[in-house]
């Protein structure tokens, strides 16, 4: 049992004991009780919010409840000293074996230090990337991409079963496109063709392959075909020659879906019309008329009837049409479908989308919350757009001349850990610079090579050692002064930092937390360049050697448990 999860129990045990004494009510409810590390290190090493909290629903003054707990925790042996700060927070004080208690847990644990059961085995389907079938990744889906995998391998960590979904939008006008760009190359191959590819269609040379395999397969027996005979084979064929595109660059990333849902399926499978039954049944889908838009009506605006949702019950502005008066499905209806086949294999659902699409989270979570009568938790995280930046100038594309930096160029330039940890190195919904130079620095300001550099450090510190007849030890841990208790109480709070990241669905806070921990580290290496007593190794005296190298061991494990999170490789070498 890890730190946080022992004294919460402890903590609850004091609850119960209080309780039994009738200075609590019994039944009150706790989900708002913490134990967390002050803010202030000065102030102690552990603090709870309990008084606080529960003194109102007790009827009491928060400061007595405060003396009440102070008096039930000091009972524990591993609690040196109780403090009551302000109005009724408790700090403690812990003895210098609970930090040796908790290395010898992390190195029992290994890779399982910071794993929990907190998701209860619920299933989570989690989509993200879902990028129209029309090309090769590009960066402005990468950060998506990342974001939505390290939230997969988070809640998995968390005890949540994670189905990893691709959304392929295969059934609008933008695959038709695809088809006639195809074609144009197509015949471009057979020499019917030169010049600049018209406007409209996608430019690029990423089609040219596929162009020519169907020149080759067909000869000339579509080039001069009516779209009709030709439109649906192409796109077909493009469809599947892009997915293999995205699959591909995406596994550089190393990232890899369980799932992948076609638009196109969804819809020949009936699913728009069942979600459309289901909200009928339940009187949120009605057949009415828009109003008219506001200001100047649009000359082809009509009252035309249409099946609308009633959005408006769930805080949007308006009910949403689900059907267009020609009776194809709306975007809107054909995401409440997908969201309703979703839903059937899942018990939370997420969405990874980026920041352009903030406009139309309201009406799908009403969707969602209408569908499953707000029983499914469903969340939608909006990510921003990366810039790009070399040297501190930003790169200058077009997309018109199919000129972009794909997400395989930036992989193959830079690697997969810089790319996955820089992605995570701020809040999805914070705008972001990618600096191809910077990334790549050997320098503190670079949080990948930060982190890295100080398992790899560690790593050279336990060779260093061994080439010296020394090994880490948890014999002699009541050698470890201060510094390194501090140090060991930022490592214990890696499993609250999961359980916190993985409850709030924000991975990024793994990648804030390993730079702490990171820094740390690097502080109390250099600190024995000042005070030689504080070098991890001291050639004469074996036992605080092998404390502090069990330490530094321990350190490292975490180090790369909260880079195996982010799918980051934990450099033992650099």
């Amino acid at each position: 049992m890890t730190l946080y999860t022992r004294f919460t129990q402890h903590l609850h045990e004091a609850l119960d004991a209080l309780e039994a004494a009738g200075t609590l009510p019994a039944g009150l409810n706790r989900t708002a009780v913490t134990v967390e590390p002050p803010r202030d290190p000065a102030h102690g090493d552990l603090a709870t919010n309990a008084a606080m909290v529960l003194a109102k629903p007790a009827s009491t003054n928060p400061r007595a409840l405060a003396e009440a707990l102070a008096a039930e925790l000091g009972k524990i042996d591993a609690v040196t000293g109780v403090e009551i700060a302000g109005p009724g927070f408790l700090n403690l004080r812990l003895a210098p074996s609970v930090w040796a208690d908790e290395l010898n847990a992390i190195a029992a644990l290994g890779a399982d230090y910071g794993r929990s059961q907190l998701g209860a085995g619920k299933t989570v389907n989690i989509e993200y990337v879902s990028a129209n079938p029309t090309g090769p990744m590009h960066m402005g889906h990468c950060r998506g991409a990342v974001v939505g995998d390290a939230l997969a391998t988070l809640l998995e960590y968390s005890g949540h079963k994670v189905i990893r979904e691709y959304y392929i939008n295969d059934a609008g006008g933008q695959v038709d496109v695809l088809a006639r760009s195809v074609h144009w190359r197509y015949r471009e191959a057979l020499g019917l063709e030169s010049g600049e590819m018209p406007e409209g269609l996608y430019p690029g040379d990423y089609l040219v392959p596929l162009a020519k395999e169907l020149a080759a397969e067909l000869g000339d027996a579509q080039a001069n075909a009516p779209e009709a005979d030709w439109l649906a084979s192409f796109r077909k064929r493009a469809v599947a020659a892009m997915m293999d595109m995205i699959r591909a660059d995406l596994a550089l990333l190393g990232i890899h879906h369980d799932v992948f849902a076609s638009e196109a399926e969804l819809q020949a499978a009936g699913k728009p019309e069942a979600a459309e039954a289901v909200l009928r049944e339940k009187g949120l889908v009605y057949d009415g008329v828009l109003e008219a838009p506001k200001g100047k009506v649009a000359e082809d605006w009509e009252p035309v009837e249409l099946p609308l949702f009633r959005s408006t019950a769930f805080g949007d502005d308006q009910d949403r049409p689900i059907r267009k008066s020609n009776g194809s499905w709306t975007y809107f209806g054909a995401d409440l479908a997908y969201h309703f086949q979703k839903l059937q294999d899942a018990d939370e659902l997420i969405d990874i989308w980026g920041a352009d699409h903030a406009g139309t989270v309201k009406r799908i979570k009403a969707a969602v919350a209408a569908l499953t009568d707000d029983a499914a938790r469903f969340d939608v995280k909006l990510v921003q757009m990366v810039k790009l930046m070399r040297g501190g100038e930003p790169l200058k594309m077009s997309k018109r001349a199919g000129n972009f930096v794909t997400l395989a160029d930036v992989v193959n330039e830079v690697g997969k850990d810089v790319v996955r940890f820089t992605m995570l190195t701020r809040k999805a919904d914070a705008q972001m610079e990618f600096d191809f130079e910077k990334v790549v620095e050997a320098s503190k300001d670079n949080p990948v090579f930060y982190v890295q550099y100080a398992h790899a450090r560690i790593h050279s510190i336990l060779r260093k050692a061994a080439g010296e007849g020394l090994a880490p030890s948890a014999e002699h841990l009541d050698t470890l002064g201060t510094e390194e208790q501090a140090l060991i109480a930022l490592a214990a709070q890696f499993p609250r930092i999961v359980e916190a990241a993985a409850l709030n669905r924000e991975p990024h806070r793994i990648a804030f937390y390993l730079g702490d921990l990171a820094a740390a580290f690097h502080a109390f290496f250099n600190l024995g360049n000042d005070r030689t007593d504080k070098r991890i190794v001291l050639a004469h005296d074996p036992e605080t050697s092998g404390a502090r190298l069990f330490m530094a061991a321990n350190i490292g494990q975490v180090i790369a448990n909260g880079l195996g999170l982010m799918a980051v490789e934990a450099a033992t070498q650099m």
